[in-house]
């Protein structure tokens, strides 16, 4: 016999809540209540919600459903940084981190279990790719960051004042699920969120990009990484796909839709001896002087499956002042969570991969690990010719 899928009410949106009260004979204001109890006053017990018919709760737990992936790990960060570990349908383990500061709270959220973009510099596409979060997964992120931080029980210790599609995953390859979910974040009746304050990092899906501005408003960040094709293109293999010039033009097209000047965060993880020389970065202001952008800097954070190095602090500090120089805003992120393995670039949760990738990543680590000392000496050497060369 097969079983009947109920709608669950925690993944609609306003506009789906409404049709399905509209096929119940009921007014659509129904809508706006049911948000409110559930990602307002954080209740999940149609029971609970009193200001609703006890005709309509029992009409509603007969054809629907609430429910919002589990919570199995709650991770403490020495710097006020938190990581949650959630389990979601597929039986993958994804990750959640709110990073505090001076009047803001920011929760990173994912959309995917692992990731199918393999991008070199990232822990999550080591893992491959499992399955797309539901709505209701993706939201629910939110609900259980506000449960733990005191919001529905108005004792927050700190407020989830914005929003980053920065966790697991790339967002625009779960395109309905995960606008789906903004359109909740937005709402008044859910969480109210600022359209400047939710914002979707992507890393150059093009078709997606060009159809965004038919579903919403939120602001974008741009994983970028490197200052011309042939780089890009060897740490991020999305290039090959969608080129610089293309993904550009893209943005800019998305950002020319909003009704306000905001601008594009173009996303540059600096890795030593890759993509951090001097040279580099003035490419860089090259490639970005047609785009107006604010441009985050973001020294790599090393996992173990990945050879890369951090960048020293003076690369850093040169590769700022070039693209200040040349009239950009830049900002480096600083690195929160380390401890916890919640910064940026960390995020890896438990997948069952369906692509095998994350196999090959842990046999040529293996491979690479069993290589002799005279060889580790050699690319020693050599990477300190380059920094020497960066220098002059």
């Amino acid at each position: 016999m097969t079983a009947i899928h109920k709608p669950n009410l925690a993944g609609l949106s306003l506009a789906n809540l409404r049709a399905l009260f509209a096929d119940l004979g009921e007014k659509p204001f129904r809508a706006d209540q049911i948000l409110k109890w559930i990602h307002q006053r954080g209740v999940l017990d149609i029971d609970a919600m009193t200001d609703i018919s006890k005709d309509l709760r029992e009409k509603l737990k007969q054809t629907s459903d609430i429910s919002l992936p589990k919570i199995l790990e709650d991770y403490k960060s020495e710097d006020g940084s938190r990581k949650w570990i959630v389990e979601v349908a597929s039986g993958s383990h994804v990750e959640m981190v709110f990073i505090p500061e001076s009047g803001r709270g920011t929760l990173c959220i994912s959309s995917q279990a692992g990731c199918s973009l393999d991008c070199s510099f990232c822990a999550t596409g080591k893992q491959g790719f499992n399955s797309n979060l539901s709505v209701a997964e993706i939201i629910g992120q939110l609900w259980w960051a506000n449960y733990h931080l005191g919001a529905f029980e108005g004792k927050m210790e700190r407020q989830v004042s914005n929003i980053v599609m920065m966790g697991m995953g790339e967002p625009l390859l779960n395109f309905d699920n995960v606008m789906e979910a903004l359109s909740i974040m937005m709402e008044d009746c859910a969480y109210g969120l600022s359209k400047r304050k939710v914002t979707i990092s992507t890393s150059g899906v093009v078709p997606a990009i060009d159809k965004l501005k038919d579903y919403t408003n939120a602001s974008l960040a741009v994983s970028l990484h490197a200052p011309n094709d042939e780089l890009r293109s060897q740490i991020m293999p999305i290039n090959r796909k969608y080129p610089i010039k293309e993904l550009l033009r893209s943005v800019q097209s998305y950002m020319d839709s909003l009704s306000d000047k905001r601008v594009p965060v173009i996303e540059y993880t600096l890795i030593a001896g890759v993509n951090d020389h001097r040279q580099h970065a003035r490419d860089l202001a090259k490639l970005l002087e047609q785009l107006p952008c604010k441009i985050n800097l973001i020294p790599f954070n090393p996992f173990s499956l990945s050879d890369y190095r951090r960048p020293s602090s003076s690369s850093v500090s040169n590769f700022r002042q070039i693209l200040q120089q040349a009239g950009y805003t830049v900002t480096v992120r600083t690195t929160r969570g380390d401890d916890i393995g919640a910064a940026c670039g960390q995020l890896v949760g438990d997948v069952e991969d369906q692509t095998r990738r994350a196999e090959r990543h842990k046999r040529r680590k293996a491979q690479s690990e069993s290589a002799s000392t005279d060889s580790a000496k050699v690319f020693s050497s050599t990477d300190n010719l380059a920094v020497t060369a960066d220098r002059l």
